[in-house]
């Protein structure tokens, strides 16, 4: 999948907002689930959520199904991917800091004192 900046720019706004990561966590480790599963775990009032839900909808976070008079969501992880592959030269950035420090530690000689 081919994104534009704008496409990431809406992935990353979603993404930087605590509530609609933990919704992501949620609908990760538990699934689809219907709209009131996730509300009954946040303290905020059903329109709040589904905001929140549009916004994930908006940047392909979650999709939408509609089941009877319920709405279920479902984790669409693909424009994750993206956010990994920004990440990853910072990543490899501080691995290779913290390799440095950990050989720089490896030669200083013991404090047996």
């Amino acid at each position: 999948m081919v994104t534009t900046g704008a496409d990431e720019d809406r992935v990353f706004a979603a993404l930087a907002n605590g509530t609609r990561r933990e919704v992501l966590r949620l609908l990760r480790e538990r699934g689809p689930q219907p709209v009131q599963s996730l509300a009954d775990h946040f303290d905020m009032r059903r329109p709040s959520l589904s905001e929140h839900l549009r916004v994930l909808r908006e940047a392909g976070l979650v999709s939408e199904e509609r089941a009877g008079r319920q709405r279920i969501y479902r984790l669409e992880a693909a424009p994750l991917a993206e956010v990994q592959d920004w990440l990853h030269p910072y990543e490899r950035f501080w691995r290779d800091r913290l390799k440095g420090l950990g050989e720089l530690l490896d030669r200083m000689p013991d404090d047996e004192t």
